[in-house]
């Protein structure tokens, strides 16, 4: 048996978007170990993954629809501390660019599957 939510291509992008994140995490070019700001961080991006699984579990659609939307605000919010990362020149524009352009696809996946779900729900 295979849970439900590994069925899902978005998840399955996410989790490589988190192990990605997680990746850059361990060699960030800081002296100063920022330690919360880099654990919040890896912390949002494995978010994503976890609330879409999370939300495929629930007792109905409309609940799904929540938990993608929470996933979606756990992107951003990964991309934001990234952002931050750059401009002080821990990660470099390049590494940004490359999580921003996953990030995207992953927005845009989400959003869809949040688009199908609601036009079932009519």
């Amino acid at each position: 048996m295979e849970l439900g939510f590994k069925k899902l291509d978005v998840w399955r992008k996410a989790i490589d978007f988190a192990d990605s994140v997680i990746d850059l995490t361990e060699n960030l070019n800081t002296q100063a170990k920022h330690y919360r700001l880099i654990e919040q961080v890896e912390a949002c991006s494995a978010s994503v993954s976890a609330n879409i699984a999370e939300g495929k579990g629930r007792n109905s659609n409309k609940e799904f629809i929540q938990f993608l939307y929470i996933a979606r605000g756990s992107l951003y919010e990964t991309i934001s501390f990234l952002s931050l990362f750059e401009k002080r020149k821990w990660i470099t524009k390049e590494q940004l660019n490359k999580l921003e352009e996953a990030a995207v696809e992953i927005a845009s996946m989400i959003k869809g599957l949040i688009n199908a779900i609601a036009k079932n729900l009519k």
